[in-house]
């Protein structure tokens, strides 16, 4: 795991010093904007009742692009950290997220590119469950770092019409589901192999860490600004694995909606949706099942934009 660090810091750090080795060089467009949100609720002898919340978000988005003759590379970090405390509760996790990913593209042909794409997917923190809302000890914990974390690596073909909207299919693309927790690999969460117990309730066998996949992926990319001050982003990427069910698609849909306040103030309106055939999900009646995920986050807060 510290070998994929290394490898997004490196990738990141070269683009960028790449960058300011040759200020001259127009092929490198580099940047980026970082953004905390706030919201809260405060109640003080309020008849009507209610429970006082904290909440913040922290957002980080960089990027580095190279374009020059028939060859660009793009590189694009996503990372995403947000607590929220609700009444004498402990803080709880709202959002986390790492995201990156770097492509290189060889011009076959107007606006087409032969394309070799990795993209690298995890969080920061553990997760947890709680299954009593008045005991804050009462918990689960359900994730952490690397726990999962998707990293994947495919050789497709890459359609850029404009410079906003981007569309890539690989028919070949390997792909890696690592759950770095002993306790919930042996569990088998996000679909790794369970560990194997004897008729008396004896481990024989851990579970498995990891779990290679190949198949095919899609990706769908547009990022614009829509109005003046408004900026609109949606990535949907899509996964079927060759050897497991292929019509059980993976989705992962991230839309972002970015308004600009002034300098130094803005908005956000972020929504996920995400389906995964082998994470079941426990519904409020109990029922274990594949079950589509949506997540959803606004706020308002201070922003910083970085620019080349």
């Amino acid at each position: 795991m510290k070998k994929i660090t290394l490898l997004l810091a490196g990738l990141l750090l070269f683009g960028w010093g790449s960058k300011a080795q040759s200020d001259a060089d127009t092929a490198w467009k580099a940047g980026g904007d970082a953004s905390l949100m706030f919201s809260q609720a405060s109640f003080t002898n309020w008849a009507a009742g209610g429970e006082n919340t904290l909440t913040f978000t922290g957002f980080i988005n960089l990027y580095a692009k190279y374009e020059k003759g028939k060859s660009k590379w793009d590189n694009l970090l996503v990372l995403a950290f947000g607590q929220t405390k609700t009444g004498e509760k402990e803080f709880r996790k709202s959002e986390d997220k790492i995201d990156f990913s770097s492509s290189y593209g060889l011009k076959a042909a107007d606006k087409w590119y032969y394309t070799i794409l990795f993209n690298f997917k995890s969080q920061f923190a553990p997760g947890y469950k709680y299954h009593d809302d008045v005991d804050t000890l009462d918990k689960e914990k359900v994730s952490g770092f690397l726990a999962p974390a998707y990293t994947s690596i495919g050789l497709g073909m890459e359609y850029n019409p404009v410079d906003y909207i981007s569309f890539y299919l690989s028919p070949v693309t390997a792909r890696w589901v690592i759950v770095n927790d002993q306790d919930l690999a042996n569990a088998g969460d996000f679909g790794v192999d369970p560990a194997e117990y004897d008729d008396q309730g004896n481990m024989i066998k851990e579970g498995k860490r990891v779990k290679p996949q190949s198949g095919a992926s899609f990706r769908f990319l547009f990022a614009k600004d829509i109005f003046k001050n408004v900026n609109f982003q949606t990535k949907l990427e899509l996964f079927s694995d060759y050897h497991n069910i292929p019509q059980n698609i993976d989705v992962n849909w991230n839309t972002m909606i970015y308004m600009t306040i002034n300098k130094w103030l803005s908005a956000s309106f972020s929504l996920q949706m995400a389906y995964d055939h082998d994470t079941p999900i426990v519904d409020k009646d109990g029922n274990v099942g594949p079950r589509t995920q949506v997540k959803q986050l606004f706020g308002v807060g201070l922003t910083y934009k970085i620019s080349n």
